[in-house]
């Protein structure tokens, strides 16, 4: 399978779910709806039966080291620091960090590590970093942007798990997987149903988000400062960490193309359950997708 082609399902039903708002195929809740479906549902299923499956015993390394660096420098820049230069407020800036430094690492990773780096098992361990370090972070942050003083209450944040269904999903599928403990069948199968359908409604979800008017529209400057943190900054970063980590030729090449993935369409999702920066987001997924074809092709040519 080549480059494009896994790129190509990607656009075409984003821009599926562009053409149906447009049209008038579906209404103007219908974004906000099939994103709660995801986030609620689709996405937790999802979620559960991959870290069920996935082993976490030797989870932590030096090539993850490396990524965890450039995920968290350009996160954290991108939150706390460049998020203010284009006015966004203290609810948003989250989902700007996360436009800039979260990575696609499931639907697109995937393939794209199949295709360049012959094998997904680093991947494995950066979809763990996402799900077990960065997601946490990012949605208590959210969370706790939902109190009208912006307060940060113990009881509150220690139950987010339990009222959250991406955290309690992953938890569960990581006590799952530590315990060998496996669903009975008929509840494996109703999940497989759910979880085939997050990454497709999530993308239709996007596309009907783009026929949004004035409301939706972002400044060049923003979306053009998140693609360069996303698409050269970070992956900058991880090779220069795995330079000093004195990582192995392959391993670097492995660092540096999962830095270099996307932005993750669990972005615009989390972004609208929250109500904050759907525009960011939703932009920030279709234009950085579109261009890390060509960036992710010139890393292969330069390390590969």
């Amino acid at each position: 399978m080549s480059m494009l082609s896994a790129f190509a399902p990607i656009w075409i039903l984003t821009a599926l779910g562009y053409a149906a708002r447009r049209w008038g195929l579906m209404g103007e809740a219908a974004s906000l709806v099939l994103g709660r479906f995801v986030f609620h549902l689709a996405m937790p299923s999802a979620l559960f039966l991959t870290l069920s499956r996935m082993p976490v015993a030797g989870f932590f390394g030096r090539s993850l080291l490396a990524f965890a660096v450039s995920a968290v420098a350009v996160v954290g820049v991108g939150w706390v620091g460049v998020s203010r230069l284009f006015g966004r407020k203290p609810g948003e800036r989250p989902i700007w960090g996360m436009a800039a430094g979260y990575v696609n690492s499931a639907n697109l990773g995937i393939p794209i590590a199949t295709q360049i780096l012959g094998d997904v098992s680093f991947l494995a361990e950066v979809v763990l970093l996402n799900v077990l370090v960065l997601t946490p972070v990012i949605l208590g942050a959210l969370d706790r942007r939902r109190d009208p003083a912006g307060r940060i209450r113990i009881r509150h944040i220690a139950t987010l798990p339990v009222r959250n269904p991406v955290i309690l999903a992953s938890l569960l599928g990581i006590v799952c997987s530590a315990a060998g403990v496996h669903p009975p069948q008929v509840v494996g199968a109703s999940l497989t149903l759910l979880s085939g359908a997050a990454v497709p409604a999530a993308l239709v979800a996007l596309g009907a988000s783009l026929h949004g008017g004035d409301s939706m529209r972002v400044e060049p400057a923003e979306l053009a400062v998140i693609t360069v943190l996303k698409l050269v900054v970070q992956p900058a970063i991880a090779w220069a960490a795995g330079l000093a980590l004195h990582l192995s030729g392959p391993q670097l090449f492995a660092v540096v193309v999962c830095a270099g993935l996307p932005t993750a369409q669990n972005t615009f999702i989390y972004a609208q359950e929250y109500g904050a920066g759907e525009a960011v987001a939703s932009r920030a997924v279709v234009v950085t997708t579109t261009l890390s074809l060509a960036t992710l092709a010139a890393v292969a040519a330069m390390l590969g």
